[in-house]
């Protein structure tokens, strides 16, 4: 009999961990096999690979499972005798609608460890298969639980051991060390399992080896990886003494419970760059926090931010939509937050996922959410239809400028000065008025946030030079002359060959500011004053600047 474990992947980069477990349990299983493909492939070609399997096992989250239904409808079509069965979160809960589809034969709940096992071992007979919801008489069945799956069982284990090495460079690599989370916010899955396992260490770290060997981006998926410290700081060591060139690692961590002696090892021992934090605040509300039994101390998460923020790259979270979060808290969230410069700032919008508290609780708070996923709401009590579809723009405007940080000294000094919230929607609103926030030319992007800079901000001064700066800091050869012209030719000939500049190597650009930009850089300061600024293209990297004062050179 062949079984094939399968999922669909939002991203070619991405790893589906849960398959290649089931695979490595189960690998003594005659014709069991895995394979991975992604939401974009053509699902005719996805099904034509499946068509000669008996059984296909599916791995289903809210990214996938509209494109798997899809897929499993098609492969129905050329031969109805193929069983489908699938797992995983988006089928865990409220799935009545889904195995109730002609295109699904079987669906295992929760952890699928023990469940899957009993299933291939014991097919067709699966009436006593635990974590089992199937179909019989025309009637649906739903199986006794399972056992809590014993993560001892993980010893001596490497799941990627059947991935080809040199795949895993270029992929996002996984590693569990933990199941469950000690916290219990209603919006999150995770809140329903709040008894926290531990993997076996000697394997967690054998594991660990292998992927700094073979890849590149390691990230735990542990939920608040910093719970115990002594574990943290035992694994931080263990990178330590053995990650190779190019490794980078990223947590999950919950910033206001960082134990000092976990900040006083990464100021002491932690490289710039090898780690990576995501930090979920989700909203400086504590009404709103309450409301869906979330704890956090913001001062504390600042804090922390702000003390670690030289040593890691901190990727931070808000959630638009929670109760009790008003326009005006979501507008105060989104300042306080952003004024903490985070390399990225993902501004995410409530949803509502099955078997979660908040889903069940929506009535009480009017919420009305998308019905199919990724269940997003759409309005509430405390935000209108209106006020979401504005935060979506200002999200959009997050995303091009900052997050993919095209814009960095301009939004930096509009947070100083102005509202950032503001800017972003009044910005967000010209974008979309005059281009497409997904397909648009990079000239482009520059060109409308100084019309929008230009019209709300006519007489800053500051404000406009920052734009130009960004423009041409941003590209890796000399982009066309935009927003601040360059000086005139003479000048600019003498100031090459005064600073003695190689203008055979590197291309150069030349203008003149009304501020030192040294100044901004070093302290977010600005001297008003006009200044020569250069930058100097390699075409190959991101130009270096080059300050002419008392006809000194400072790159």
């Amino acid at each position: 009999m062949r079984i094939l474990l399968t999922t669909l992947n939002a991203k070619y980069i991405h790893i589906n961990l849960a398959i290649r477990l089931l695979f490595e349990l189960n690998k003594d299983k005659k014709g069991l096999e895995w394979k991975e493909f992604t939401i974009k492939e053509d699902k005719a070609g996805i099904a034509d690979f499946c068509k000669d399997f008996e059984i296909i096992a599916f791995s289903c989250y809210i990214w996938n499972i509209q494109q798997t239904l899809v897929v499993a409808r098609l492969i129905k079509s050329i031969n109805k005798d193929i069983k489908i069965l699938l797992g995983g979160p988006e089928v865990s809960y409220e799935y009545n609608d889904v195995i109730g589809l002609d295109e699904v034969d079987y669906i295992i709940t929760g952890e699928g460890e023990t469940p899957f096992k009993e299933f291939i071992n014991s097919y067709p007979n699966i009436e006593n298969v635990p974590n089992l919801v199937f179909k019989k008489d025309g009637k649906v069945k739903e199986n006794l639980p399972a056992p809590m799956f014993d993560l001892t069982n993980y010893t001596n284990f490497n799941p990627y051991i059947n991935d080809k090495p040199a795949d895993l460079y270029n992929k996002v690599c996984y590693v569990e060390t933990s199941r469950g989370c000690p916290y219990k916010c209603e919006f999150c899955l995770a809140s329903l399992d709040n008894k926290v396992r531990t993997l076996p260490i000697d394997d967690i770290k054998t594991n660990l080896l292998y992927l700094m060997e073979h890849g590149r981006v390691v990230k735990f998926l542990d939920r608040t990886f910093n719970v115990k410290k002594d574990f943290t700081i035992d694994i931080f060591k263990f990178i330590l003494a053995n990650h190779k060139p190019n490794n980078v690692f990223q947590f999950e961590i919950t910033a206001d419970i960082v134990h000092p002696d976990i900040v006083k090892f990464i100021q002491e021992h932690v490289p710039k760059g090898l780690f990576r934090f995501e930090i979920g605040i989700q909203t400086v509300n504590q009404q709103a926090n309450l409301q869906v039994n979330r704890k956090q101390n913001f001062d504390k998460t600042s804090a922390v931010i702000k003390t670690l923020d030289n040593k890691i790259e901190m990727h931070l979270d808000l959630i638009v939509g929670l109760p009790l979060d008003y326009w005006n808290d979501i507008k105060y969230s989104i300042e306080e937050v952003f004024k903490l410069f985070p390399p990225e700032l993902q501004l995410g919008f409530l949803k509502f996922l099955k078997g979660t508290p908040m889903r069940h609780k929506y009535l009480e708070h009017d919420y009305v959410y998308d019905p199919l996923p990724p269940y997003q709401i759409i309005k509430s009590k405390y935000l209108s239809e209106e006020e979401l579809l504005k935060i979506t723009v200002l999200e959009e405007a997050l995303e091009i400028y900052w997050n993919k940080k095209r814009a960095f000294h301009t939004l930096k000094y509009v947070s100083n000065n102005y509202s950032i919230f503001d800017f972003l929607l009044g910005l967000g609103n010209l974008f979309a008025s005059k281009s497409n926030f997904h397909k648009h030319a990079l000239v482009t992007v520059y060109e409308i946030i100084h019309e929008y800079a230009k019209t709300t901000f006519p007489n800053d001064k500051i404000l406009l030079d920052l734009i130009a700066i960004d423009y041409y800091l941003h590209p890796n050869i000399k982009p066309k002359t935009l927003f601040i012209e360059e000086i005139d030719r003479a000048e600019r000939t003498n100031m090459i060959e005064r600073l003695r500049l190689n203008h055979h190597k590197f291309r150069f650009i030349i203008i003149q500011i009304n501020f030192d930009f040294e100044t901004w850089q070093q302290s977010e300061t600005i001297a008003e004053e006009k200044h020569h600024l250069i930058f100097q293209y390699n075409g190959t990297s991101k130009p270096a600047v080059i300050f002419d004062q008392l006809e000194m050179v400072r790159i």
